[in-house]
């Protein structure tokens, strides 16, 4: 299902019955290199987590930042209505804490 639609941006989201769910992302201003780990590259981009509220977001973001992860975005509503951050794990992947 297209959720997302701008100019240079598309979302795809494969939903399974356990409650997963799977985002395929198109976007043109992401270029192909991973050289620079605070930047979005192609390739596997994020994992992402549900906590169930944006206290539970707030709450664990600002936890992972005071354990000394890097917050790279957020908390922030999104341009889709999503309430998220992103914090960088040890090894750079960015896990994305959501709603």
């Amino acid at each position: 299902m297209l959720l997302s639609r701008g100019c240079r941006t598309s979302s795809y989201f494969l939903s399974f019955d356990k409650g997963a769910r799977l985002e395929i992302m198109h976007n043109d201003a992401i270029p192909a290199t991973a050289n620079d780990p605070m930047a979005q590259f192609t390739g596997l981009i994020h994992m992402a987590m549900s906590v169930g509220s944006e206290q539970g977001v707030d709450a664990l973001t600002a936890r992972l930042a005071n354990d000394g992860y890097n917050v790279v975005d957020g908390p922030r509503r999104t341009g889709d209505g999503y309430y998220e951050s992103v914090v960088l794990d040890p090894e750079g992947n960015r896990l994305e804490i959501t709603l």
